[in-house]
């Protein structure tokens, strides 16, 4: 591949990771005070993506690219189809096992197609706002604990859900209803393909809340609530005083294992053939129950079971003392590492100063100061300079200030570039006064012994 070729596909990849949102799967959040005959509101978030590819492309790539359709509206139990949904939702939640029942149902609906250049993105989101009871089946009282029925959380509605906004019916549960709504070219050529099935998977799916047994999930107990100092956290009225347990699922952790996204491929064929992926996140959940809880299993039922206060002596932080734990022991081995790194960073350095290698410097007891500027025509300034005492502390003399050990040859000149003119009297003469270097007293004579 061409240096073109791969900045192109790098420039295509960066494109469709900023344009193209992750795609959460199912997100649940619910919260209750644990209170028999009360009506609690649960709230789960349906996402996904479909993309479809033609980097080649084709009579699709034309009708999609620069395409931008949304569908979003709101609707309510005013509505006959979200009533029916809701008795839908109902007998799957009492498929499971469960006891508790939904009796009101908000649905809020995001759609977005976006066509692209190389890609076309389809972006699914549904939510779901139910008002749940019949969940708590025991109030705490007695030293007995409170029990509270999550079988529950696992909902799935299949086939088709159909609901009118503003008086136009609208199905919200298939992937490939809006598709047909909006881009009839795609979904002629999407049916009868492996694509088409893949299309028809229900978004509403929370299967994968209820697959993951509670006691996976990441335990966390908070007393803020009872804290003497509560206010001055800007704890509400009705929140203070009370303790929360809260369950997180979604984490990768040893318990819950790795959590990694849901991608589907498919493919249809018109003119080309295009490439289909739909994907999804990861499930994730969040749950809080008013007081200390604690799960067990009662009749294949899985339960919560919750009591106003903390045992004795429970930590305050989740699975008892294991945080505290967790941070000594962080703090000994960064204890250990930083001992283990002071001991080489010695050792090396001891090294280097025995090898001699270690530059030090120039010690400033060597050194006096110089004003500068002051002659003729200078200025006085603050500034000055530095200069050794004397040239004998060659300790940190410069190395560039040795002269290089070379040795020198020299060649014999020619016999005719070697003949001299005498020079004139008056050149030759010389002042025995000005030098009398190499020159022996007047009047010597060598003596022989």
């Amino acid at each position: 591949m061409s240096r073109t070729g791969i900045l192109v596909a790098s420039l295509a990849v960066i494109m469709l990771a900023s344009t193209v949102g992750p795609a959460f799967a199912a997100q649940m959040e619910f919260r209750t005070w644990v209170e028999p005959g009360a009506t609690d509101e649960v709230e789960i978030k349906f996402q996904r993506t479909v993309i479809i590819n033609y980097d080649q492309g084709g009579m699709l790539a034309d009708e999609l690219r620069g395409q931008k359709v949304a569908k979003t509206f709101t609707v309510t139990s005013a509505d006959p189809g979200v009533n029916e949904l809701r008795d839908r939702i109902n007998y799957q939640i009492s498929q499971l096992g469960s006891s508790a029942a939904v009796t009101d149902v908000q649905i809020d609906y995001d759609t977005k197609l976006t066509g692209r250049g190389l890609n076309t993105s389809i972006d699914y989101k549904i939510i779901l706002t139910m008002q749940i009871t019949n969940h708590v089946l025991r109030e705490s009282s007695g030293g007995n604990s409170g029990l509270v029925d999550m079988n529950w959380r696992g909902l799935a509605v299949p086939d088709d859900v159909i609901v009118n906004a503003k008086g136009i019916p609208h199905e919200i549960n298939l992937p490939i209803s809006f598709i047909s709504d909006v881009a009839p070219g795609l979904h002629s050529a999407i049916l009868g393909s492996e694509a088409e099935t893949l299309l028809n998977t229900p978004i509403m799916d929370a299967s994968g809340i209820k697959a993951q047994p509670l006691g996976n999930w990441h335990f966390l107990f908070d007393p803020t609530g009872i804290n003497v100092d509560a206010s001055q956290y800007g704890m509400s009225d009705e929140l203070a005083g009370v303790v929360w347990s809260s369950y997180t699922m979604g984490e990768s952790s040893l318990r819950e294992g790795i959590q990694t996204e849901k991608e589907f491929a498919a493919s249809f064929t018109t003119d080309t053939t295009y490439d289909l992926r739909t994907i999804e996140s990861a499930d994730a959940a969040n749950i809080f129950f008013a007081g200390f809880s604690n799960i067990d299993v009662l009749d294949n039922t899985e339960v919560v079971g919750v009591y106003p206060e903390a045992p004795e002596g429970f930590a305050t932080t989740s699975t008892g003392q294991f945080p505290v734990m967790i941070i000594y022991g962080m703090a000994g081995m960064a204890g250990v590492a930083g001992i283990a790194v002071f001991i080489v960073s010695e050792k090396k350095r001891k090294g280097d100063i025995k090898a001699g290698n270690v530059q030090t410097g120039i010690d400033p007891t060597q050194l006096v100061g110089a004003d500068t500027s002051t002659g003729s025509g200078g200025y006085k300034t603050n500034r000055g300079e530095a200069h050794l005492k004397s040239d004998d502390y060659a300790h940190h003399r410069s190395v560039y200030d040795e002269q290089p050990q070379v040795e020198q040859k020299t060649e014999p000149a020619p016999a005719e570039e070697t003949k001299t003119e005498p020079a004139p009297a008056e050149e030759t003469k010389t002042d025995d006064s000005a030098s009398d270097r190499g020159s022996m007293p007047k009047g010597w004579s060598p003596e022989y012994f």
